[in-house]
């Protein structure tokens, strides 16, 4: 089933969403690459990203339905990646939300 690309925030809470978290998310973004159905961000390890970027996923997975979140925390002391995907015609949103 596919769902819609839509996020149910309206768009003051999509606001406070990115003053709140998204954007010191995207401050300790270190790399962005795109795939080919939407982002990877890559992030030093640190324990203060990890929670935010937790957090994001939980908050996002609810209102944005149509987006895959992987977390993927490297062997040693190596960074944190988080891939952000979805069907062909969510990449657009997750650019424009998230950045690219």
């Amino acid at each position: 089933m596919e769902l819609p690309i839509a996020c149910t925030l309206s768009p003051a809470e999509q606001q406070e969403r990115r003053r709140a978290l998204l954007d010191s998310v995207r401050l300790a973004t270190i790399e962005a690459t795109e795939l080919p159905l939407g982002y990877a961000y890559r992030f030093d390890r640190t324990s203060d990203v990890l929670f935010a970027l937790s957090r994001l996923i939980d908050l996002e997975s609810k209102c944005c339905p149509f987006s895959t979140f992987t977390l993927v925390v490297e062997a040693g002391q190596q960074s944190i990646r988080l891939e952000i995907t979805g069907a062909p015609a969510a990449k657009s949103v997750i650019a424009d939300f998230f950045g690219s």
